[in-house]
């Protein structure tokens, strides 16, 4: 890089010297999901990790509101009609990524991005780049164009050219592309084909992945702002230091000094940005204040573009609690108006588990844990706009009548297709019941459980932590129950807790067979209190820990059962290899998500590192949005137990989260 760096490794500003977010745009394009082509599930973590370290403050900090995601656009339109509106309002520089297949026509070489509908030797279904190079070149007065190709060139096309060449060839049509343009840089993965291009269908391609890293680790020695040429030789050579076993030689192309301008900051050798001075400590409310719709909607804009948990509480004009907790996870809104309320004489605590009856709008059902065991009927409101309010409980009963003993403890609960019947695991046992909905009477026997998942001296559960978690497969074909804590001859490896999971095979309504055990590692220390079904193969899990000098840790993994061993008849699963365990990838820390400026959540009488964490037991997940700013999302609700004590909080919590 030319010129004289400041003290702390950063360029003057101005438009000659550095590309500035506040001025710039970005447009992220992925395709994954093809027709005819192979699917690429890498490319939905390439979109959402890379979107992540684009507005990450210590590195770009591009705000929200100038970068843009396009996953699967269905038509040319779809997918260059971004690039011309972002084009249209960049000032200082207009970024573009593409991820997807990438095919050259075999008549004039000319390079091709695909769509979900692209087929091989039809040009005409994808979107040539020629297209693209137009939209880039010919709208809006930015003072740079950067295109980013991550693009896969396999497929019929490619078996005519040599080994030697079709890596090569592609990469050189992927960096002409903005060829004539002034003032542009053209980086490219330039992969020989599809294997290597994206190896691992749960992770980033091989060149975002690598690109991603390098923004977040920077480069030791480095100096304190990287441009793209210095991030493309760190992506180069972390590439080579994986030996693919094919090779993959990214390329780039740069016009009029863009590649050496600076970019992002060094990571590796500037310090942290300096954080906020601490917020006084906020009073408690009694109950949190609501927004209106057009006020939630501000309040959700402002809170993604705020650093999270305390570090965005202002002094004046607080920023509400709302905004992003990681690259999947968006807090909606959160209330208190549950908490120490009580309908007919009947107080609703000791929430523990939360159950879906519909989407629109949303109302679910809540399940207490004391005695006697009780179910509310909850109108949770808009999920950007929540107002919590219970109905009449309907008291859990015998099918014999009379009432559930006095030690029942009932920590889950499912809602059976149909919508009038209901499972609820009970810790104590531990047991699986079926109820009605209406009138809480328990139909038929309970579902059995295995020996070796019961308390001793039958089987090695904890006293206590027995099922503290249940789920129904969308199909009904599949209920599976979880135990809170290791069974004592399980234990943890590495600090993280080898928790069971049973699987049960059946129909609605019907019977439940134990059929396969998984196992799976939590986060350390972690303990799980709730499942919620993604399909028939994957799981969220919601994991709880609370230390007395510290709090609450309260966050949401997604489970693939995929690939994991049985381990029905394993009497221990410590020591065993880690392939028999079920892969987890993170969802949310809710410690993470914001919470806003001073008096925007109410604070819980027990020691917390963010007010809005509490004992959060209950979780309940929607179908995916088909429209609105949050398509393909799903919703996902979160409820604390108040465990039936002034000093906690009955609290609901509505997210959006993206689900691989």
């Amino acid at each position: 890089m030319n010129g004289v760096e400041q003290s702390d490794g950063q360029q003057p500003d101005g438009p000659s010297r550095r590309i500035d977010p506040s001025r710039s745009t970005c447009v992220l394009i992925g395709v994954d999901n093809y027709t005819h082509l192979d699917s690429l599930r890498s490319v939905k973590h390439n979109l959402t990790e890379l979107r992540a370290a684009l507005t990450d403050n210590e590195i770009w900090g591009i705000p929200e509101d100038r970068i843009t995601t396009v996953s699967n656009p269905g038509t040319p339109s779809e997918l260059v009609g971004p690039i011309r509106e972002a084009a249209k309002r960049a000032e200082d520089t207009l970024i573009v990524y593409y991820a997807g297949h990438g095919l050259l026509d075999r008549h004039d070489q000319r390079l091709h991005l695909t769509l979900p509908d692209s087929a091989e030797d039809q040009p005409y279904t994808s979107v040539r780049a020629d297209d693209v190079r137009h939209a880039i070149r010919e709208n809006g007065s930015a003072l740079r164009r950067v295109l980013i190709l991550d693009c896969c060139f396999s497929g019929q096309v490619l078996t005519q050219m040599s080994a030697a060449d079709r890596g090569v060839r592609g990469g050189k049509v992927a960096v002409e592309t903005l060829r004539d343009v002034e003032g542009s840089y053209v980086m490219t993965s330039a992969p020989r084909d599809r294997p290597s291009h994206a190896p691992d269908p749960l992770s980033c391609t091989a060149f975002t992945g690598a690109l991603v890293d390098i923004m977040r680790q920077g480069v030791p020695d480095g100096p304190g702002m990287l441009g793209l040429h210095a991030l493309f030789e760190g992506v180069k050579a972390r590439i080579a230091s994986m030996r693919p076993e094919l090779p993959q030689e990214p390329q780039d192309e740069d016009h009029n000094g863009v590649g050496a301008l600076g970019f992002i900051r060094n990571v590796a050798v500037l310090p942290p940005l300096p954080a906020p001075a601490a917020p006084p400590p906020a009073a408690r409310r009694g109950r949190t204040a609501l927004l209106s719709l057009l006020a939630g909607a501000t309040g959700l804009v402002l809170g993604l573009v705020l650093p999270p948990a305390l570090d965005g509480w202002q002094e004046t004009d607080p920023a509400e609690a709302t905004g992003r907790c990681s690259p999947r996870a968006v807090l909606l809104d959160h209330s208190d108006a549950l908490d120490k309320e009580d309908v007919e004489n009947e107080k609703v605590e000791g929430i523990s588990a939360l159950g879906l009856q519909s989407a629109d709008p949303p109302v679910a059902l809540a399940l207490a844990d004391n005695s006697p065991g009780r179910v509310f009927p909850l109108k949770l409101g808009s999920p950007f706009d929540l107002k919590p309010s219970a109905g009449r409980a309907n008291t859990l009963r015998p099918a014999e009548g009379g009432k559930l003993p006095s030690w029942y403890d009932g920590e889950a609960l499912v809602i059976e297709k149909g919508g009038k019947t209901m499972l609820i695991g009970s810790e104590t046992g531990p047991s699986i019941r079926r109820f009605k909905i209406e009138g809480g009477e328990q139909i038929g026997p309970s579902i059995p459980v295995p020996k070796e998942l019961q308390y001793p001296p039958a089987g090695g559960a904890q006293m206590g932590r027995g099922i503290e978690s249940l789920a129904v497969s969308p199909d009904g074909r599949y209920l599976y129950a979880g135990w809170e804590a290791p069974l004592a001859q399980d234990g943890d490896t590495g600090g993280g807790n080898i928790l069971r999971i049973q699987r049960y095979t059946g129909t609605h309504g019907g019977a439940y067979t134990p059929d396969r055990q998984y196992a799976y590692v939590s986060g350390n220390g972690m303990y799980l209190v709730e499942l919620a079904a993604v399909d028939s193969g994957r799981l969220l899990a919601l994991e709880r820990q609370y230390t007395a000098s510290l709090g609450s840790a309260i966050q949401v993994v997604e489970i693939s059962l995929a690939n994991a061993s049985d381990v029905t008849g394993e009497e221990s699963l410590y020591d065993q290899p880690a392939d028999i365990y079920a892969k987890t990838e993170p969802v949310f820390d809710l410690a993470q998500c914001p919470a806003g400026g001073p008096g925007m959540v109410a604070t819980p009488g027990t020691r917390q590192l963010n007010p809005l964490l509490d004992n959060v037991e209950g979780m309940a997940l929607g179908g995916a949005w088909t429209d609105g700013p949050y398509k393909g999302w799903r919703p996902l609700y979160l409820v604390s137990d108040d465990n039936s004590n002034e000093t906690q909080i009955t609290r609901v919590y509505s997210m959006a989260v993206q689900l691989s």
